[in-house]
């Protein structure tokens, strides 16, 4: 197993919009980001993924990116970042950039061109098509509702957008289109940053004549997802991009890839691919998806949850390497989705999270507010949400009446992706010390309860409980490094596995309930006479590992002995 600075690194995910206002506009900043830098060296993490600050109209918060090489006005000035690049590495703390080459903005300077006319030098940077039989070239559709073609009038054609509107996608085939790229990257990597997070990389190569697709069953579009989910040249792409850009740096790369599977992701990151280095996933947090994908709530099981980390924790084994998830700027908050957020279960829920993702192999991910043990809001009327996806998707399903709209609301409550975007908490001041301002999204009401402030005075809380896992991690390379294997494959409330290095075997044990379920030591096991407390939840008591009772989401990691 070759050792990387990446595969040791705890990443913790900012989204800038939310994380602190510097100067009362209601909107997070560069400047706020360089404000709480000490906060963040004290957590002990390693690496900032830091969500898109690039220059944008923002019809999806900055991930509609109108100038790469530019920062948006409301986050600041390329002296913002530079001051606060300079302020992260000071202390240690790496940047790595949200790298968005699907598609830009309809606002770029080469989409504008493109449009201008069908002999422009830009008009191929995009997948423009003509019209078939008088409608759109096929019947896709968008990822945030509707058709994923935009007529335009001008020339006479439509252009290609997975996503919004204002996000056309660009048109990898074209190699000046990925020159352009490949020259951009090169220059923040030159400016010091220290990697990417490459956003629905996977969706850059489609299948050329871009066929019809499916119709789900109550739906009106076709899911074009086959035709450009790790497309034909996906991998002749990124590894063009490696061997233009990313081989001369020492960089950490991770590409977000939905619809991706193990076979798939050992090609994306394998050692002698020349690709990526950790592909995310979205099989977990697509756990009780329904008919209508996440807008139908459904339930899970802890066993899928099993089945599908250890899939993943096997079939990188060998070759590549995971990254570690529970939530992020597009999932609902993790002690919401998985965990228990209620007054009485959610700090010692939230720390049983933190144990069973922090001891699994892979390097993990902390999104903010995570380590305070923040929750999904739940606001009343949708006009207070302010997701593009969230608003489109109560739109189309309520108009049609596919879905009624407090049960839609319901699901929201549950799902959206503003549950992720509330702003950070940082004390109980009004607004929870975000902003001075107005706050360009409400605060979670409990804000007054859950705060930096309020963890930060407790030895006891969620953070300091992160901080110790983390520094766990720096002093032992089996939680790097070593072998997973699962045991208690069926149990419905335990989840149990253990970690080998060496000479040395980790047992970790987590309670995913209430109850008080019996952990039994499984007989492959039993030739370990005693076991040495590491971390836990709860107050450390002394154990008969062979069989013991579990306290209501208890977290528990020993070191067994023979």
């Amino acid at each position: 197993m070759e050792k990387k600075w990446w595969k040791e690194a705890v990443f913790y995910q900012i989204y800038p919009r939310s994380f602190q206002d510097s100067n009362g506009d209601g909107i997070g900043d560069l400047k706020g980001i360089t404000s709480r830098l000490d906060y963040l060296q004290q957590l002990g993490i390693d690496v900032i993924w830091l969500s898109p600050v690039y220059q944008s109209p923002n019809d999806d918060n900055g991930y509609d990116i109108s100038g790469y090489r530019n920062i948006m006005n409301e986050f600041g000035t390329m002296a913002d970042f530079d001051e606060m690049l300079d302020a992260a590495h000071e202390r240690s703390i790496k940047i790595m950039m949200d790298l968005v080459v699907n598609h830009s903005s309809d606002e770029h300077a080469w989409f504008m061109e493109s449009r201008s006319s069908k002999d422009s030098p830009y008009r191929d940077y995009y997948v423009w098509r003509p019209s078939k039989d008088g409608k759109e070239p096929n019947n896709w559709g968008s990822f945030f509702g509707g058709s994923a073609w935009e007529w335009d009038q001008e020339t006479g054609e439509y252009y290609l957008h997975l996503f919004s509107k204002k996000q056309p996608d660009l048109n990898w085939e074209n190699p000046i289109l990925r020159n352009e790229i490949y020259e951009m990257m090169s220059w923040w990597l030159d400016k010091g940053v220290d990697g990417f997070r490459m956003d629905v990389i996977n969706f850059i190569s489609k299948v050329p004549d871009l066929p019809d697709g499916e119709i789900p069953k109550g739906l009106v579009y076709g899911n074009g997802a086959p035709y450009f989910v790790n497309g034909p040249r996906i991998h002749e792409f990124l590894q063009e991009m490696n061997s233009r850009v990313l081989f001369r740096y020492d960089l950490v790369t991770v590409g977000e890839m939905p619809g991706v599977g193990v076979e798939e992701a050992k090609l994306y990151t394998g050692d002698h691919r020349n690709e990526l280095n950790m592909v995310f996933h979205f099989d977990h947090v697509n756990l009780g998806y329904g008919e209508y994908g996440r807008w139908s709530v459904g339930e899970w099981k802890l066993t899928e949850l099993k089945t599908i980390f250890s899939k993943w924790q096997y079939g990188l084994e060998e070759s590549g390497w995971n990254s570690l998830y529970w939530s992020n700027h597009d999932q609902p908050r993790a002690v919401s989705n998985f965990g228990n957020d209620s007054e009485e279960y959610r700090a010692i829920s939230a720390k049983m999270l933190a144990v069973c993702l922090h001891m699994l192999k892979g390097s993990p991910y902390i999104y903010q507010g995570e380590e305070l043990g923040m929750t999904n809001v739940h606001f009343e009327q949708i006009d207070a949400y302010k997701d593009i996806e969230t608003v489109n998707a109560y739109r189309d399903f309520c108009d049609t009446g596919l879905i009624a709209p407090d049960v839609m609301l319901s699901a929201i409550h549950r799902r959206s992706r503003d549950n992720a975007r509330t702003p950070m908490q940082w004390n109980g001041t009004p607004h929870g010390g975000f902003t001075t301002g107005t706050p360009w999204i409400e605060v979670n009401p409990n804000y007054t309860a859950i705060n930096a402030e309020n963890v930060l005075a407790d030895p006891d809380s969620i953070y300091y409980f992160y901080r110790k896992l983390i520094q766990l991690r720096k002093e032992n390379e089996i939680m790097v490094y070593g072998k997973y294997d699962l045991i208690l494959d069926e149990h419905e409330e335990i989840y149990a596995y253990t970690r080998t290095w060496n000479d040395e075997k980790w047992l970790v044990i987590c309670n995913f309930s209430e109850s008080t379920p019996i952990f039994q030591l499984p007989e492959s096991l039993a030739s370990y006479a005693s076991a040495e407390w590491v971390i836990g939840n709860y107050a450390e008591s002394v154990r008969n590992i062979a069989s013991f009772k579990l306290q209501p989401y208890e977290a528990l990691v020993f070191s067994l002995k023979k």
